[in-house]
């Protein structure tokens, strides 16, 4: 009798969905994800704009470079996300006091 497979769904495989593993590219989209949280929940505080544009910095960094090595539309749609909120941080940490805020000049 025929039955209907069941697909295991996880993070994973919406990240791999072409069934191959990709632990470097969905490591990038991670790690972007994360830093850009960070950026964005410390532009709350401007004295934390430091952190937030240091952050938000590595965050673009991490998500233009993961973009360009993806290799599925699960992990680019991380990366897009991760990418937008390090903006975010970044370019409010900017406003608030800069890279270096004052110790430099």
């Amino acid at each position: 009798m025929a039955q209907a497979a069941r697909i295991q769904r996880s993070l994973l495989s919406l990240l791999n969905s072409d069934g191959k593993d990709h632990p470097v590219e969905n490591t990038f989209a991670l790690v972007t994800v994360v830093l850009g949280a960070i950026a964005a929940f410390t532009t709350l505080s401007p004295s934390l704009h430091l952190v937030s544009s240091w952050v938000g910095l590595v965050g673009i960094g991490t998500g233009l470079w993961g973009q360009f090595i993806s290799s599925t539309t699960g992990e680019r749609f991380l990366l897009i996300i991760g990418l937008g909120a390090s903006g975010f941080g970044f370019f409010l940490g900017m406003a608030h006091g800069g890279l270096f805020g004052g110790l430099i000049g």
